[in-house]
């Protein structure tokens, strides 16, 4: 069975690897999809999709990479819209994997399985907090794998933060 995931990663971290991981002990190819891929940078969404696919193929093993495909997905003001994109950009999936409610209930009403995903670390690990210590130059050592620090330090994601009067 294929499973469904999506996520913003901004930037990629080790709590997407965990939830990556997670997904895949429970299904056998997993589409990963990049959300809000049409938004202009700002201090939420400061990485561009292929700037986060770049994270993402950077930091998995190739074993993973080979049962991932990921896709950049819009975001939209209108779930059947966003719900219509994904399903036309992705192959068939029975599981979406998931922890926000609403969302589960709209792959629920079209017939896909859910499943919440164990969180690691959360209190450490969330895109809002990372960006945080970017942007105040701090040491990212147990929050993003290398692959996503190379990244990160070649785009200039410090600056970009700055630039974006990221607090």
């Amino acid at each position: 069975m294929n499973g469904l995931l999506v996520g913003r990663f901004q930037p990629f971290h080790l709590g997407h690897v965990a939830a990556i991981d997670y997904a895949l002990a429970r299904c056998d190819s997993l589409w990963l999809c990049i959300g809000s891929s049409n938004l202009a940078p700002d201090a939420r969404n400061p990485f561009s999709a292929p700037e986060r696919q770049e994270m993402i193929e950077s930091s998995l093993p190739a074993p993973t990479l080979a049962r991932i495909r990921i896709y950049a997905i819009p975001d939209y003001d209108d779930h059947k819209r966003w719900m219509d994109a994904i399903d036309s950009a992705v192959p068939d999936y029975g599981i979406a994997f998931t922890n926000d409610a609403p969302t589960s209930a709209m792959f629920e009403s079209r017939g896909k399985k859910t499943s919440g995903i164990e969180f690691a670390d959360r209190d450490s690990l969330e895109g809002a907090r990372i960006r945080g210590v970017i942007a105040a130059r701090g040491g990212l050592a147990g929050l993003v794998p290398p692959g996503t620090l190379r990244v990160l330090g070649r785009i200039g994601a410090a600056a970009r933060l700055a630039d974006l009067n990221y607090k």
